[in-house]
């Protein structure tokens, strides 16, 4: 297979590349990036006028297969990502079974092998069964091929566990991602700690309960000299707290989700339960306390914390809705319509967050144009406005918190691995 993307705006912070060129394709990999390429090719893209970027990497996301195969199965979710110009996704360890032992790997991997569409990496448990009592076979979940750790959705509690884990996870050179929540702060919460809570007459969650955790979690990487990652960063002193650890040279790295730099706690005042996800969309301030940490380089990259739920987990009352809410195929526009739009960003600082700061992180050799590279690529028409309607969306769950905006920005092209995975 061969393709020829001619014309296009090619944006690859990698390369430090920001201009009008051609790139051509063969077989899976990127062979030229160059201007007026000649040569024949099965296919050509004519992209004048469109962005060409590196393909998604997505570092957080629910797949929910196996085991709850109703809200979402690898195919359904690799085809919203495919849709959404994502090529690669980190598959969140909070399945049923847990990715905590290599029988539950192998058995995933399998799946993914014969239903995937787009490159799905696998994150594995720090806890067996995610419950924070005793850790995973860390070598086991290397050796069979997880690239990262994480209990996402609990927090491992118990300090010296968590230190342990770091210190086992270190020479394995797994990368620990770190869901950042007290339950003994947020509680039974359900909204944002505040005046909203107070008046909707809903339990609060209170930043306390996330920034007291990013501090212990930043404090224990410190001390076991192991990188962390620091997931789904939703406020303030949150950012504060990683801007401060990032100064003083601690392996930190973190990321947030288009909801958290797009919408507020005054989402909520219909009780809308697609605007209920954890940790909670919080305040004006915080909001913009997100945007200002992208822009200095504090938060390092976008991931959708994609969280498919069916309807009847979603359509009943607020306080036993679940949490959580889809995003593989809003993420780059959501961006493109509150952080370019709004000069929050450039699109080279876009692209970086998107697509190869993630892929630094995680150790992968995707999120770059270079020749020789996998052929992961993105084609994006940036003006056009488009509104989020439910039954055109691809994720088998349609608890999408954009149903009914408008935003800015459409995928052309997603190729993967040099085939091509969706065309609009």
């Amino acid at each position: 297979m061969s393709i020829l993307i001619k014309n296009g705006r090619v944006i690859d912070p990698a390369n430090k590349i920001d201009t009008v060129l051609d790139i051509f394709i063969q077989d899976n990999k990127i062979s030229r990036v160059a201007k007026d390429i000649q040569v024949q090719a099965e296919t050509i893209i004519d992209a004048g006028n469109k962005i060409v970027a590196p393909g998604i990497v997505d570092m957080h996301v629910h797949l929910r297969e196996p085991g709850r195969e109703d809200k979402e199965t690898i195919a359904s979710a690799t085809a919203a990502a495919a849709k959404g110009g994502v090529t690669t996704v980190l598959a969140m360890p909070n399945t049923q079974p847990a990715m905590d032992c290599p029988k539950s790997v192998e058995l995933l991997q399998g799946i993914i092998n014969k239903n995937a569409k787009i490159n799905v990496q696998i994150c594995g448990t720090i806890t067996k069964g995610r419950l924070g009592q005793e850790l995973s076979d860390i070598a086991a979940l290397k050796k069979i091929g997880v690239c990262a750790l994480s209990d996402d959705g609990c927090s491992v509690d118990n300090d010296a566990l968590m230190l342990k884990a770091l210190k086992q996870a270190k020479p394995a050179g797994l990368l620990m991602i770190c869901h950042c929540e007290d339950k003994k702060l947020s509680g039974k919460g359900v909204i944002n700690l505040g005046f909203n809570s107070t008046r909707l007459g809903l339990r609060g969650i209170s930043n306390a309960s996330e920034y007291k955790r990013v501090q212990r979690d930043i404090g224990l990487a410190e001390q076991s000299g192991c990188p962390v990652h620091i997931a789904h960063v939703s406020c303030r002193e949150s950012v504060e707290i990683i801007a401060q650890a990032k100064k003083k040279g601690i392996l930190v790295t973190s990321e947030t989700a288009p909801h958290y730099f797009a919408l507020t706690e005054d989402e909520l005042l219909e009780y809308d339960t697609n605007m209920k996800m954890n940790p909670p969309l919080r305040s004006k301030e915080d909001l913009a306390a997100i945007k200002q940490g992208l822009k200095d380089g504090i938060i390092d990259a976008i991931a959708s914390d994609h969280a498919p739920h069916t309807e009847n987990e979603k359509d009943i009352e607020f306080e036993r809705a679940e949490f959580g809410v889809v995003g593989l195929e809003t993420e780059l526009s959501v961006s493109i319509t509150e952080l370019i739009n709004k000069q929050v960003l450039d699109w080279p600082g876009l692209i970086q967050k998107l697509c190869l700061n993630p892929a630094r992180i995680l150790g992968l050799d995707r999120g770059r144009l270079t020749a020789g590279s996998f052929a992961d690529v993105v084609i994006i028409s940036d003006q056009p406005s488009w509104i989020v309607d439910k039954p055109a969306l691809v994720s088998k769950s349609k608890n999408s918190a954009f149903l009914g905006r408008s935003l800015k920005g459409l995928v052309d092209y997603t190729i993967c691995n040099g085939t091509i995975v969706y065309q609009r």
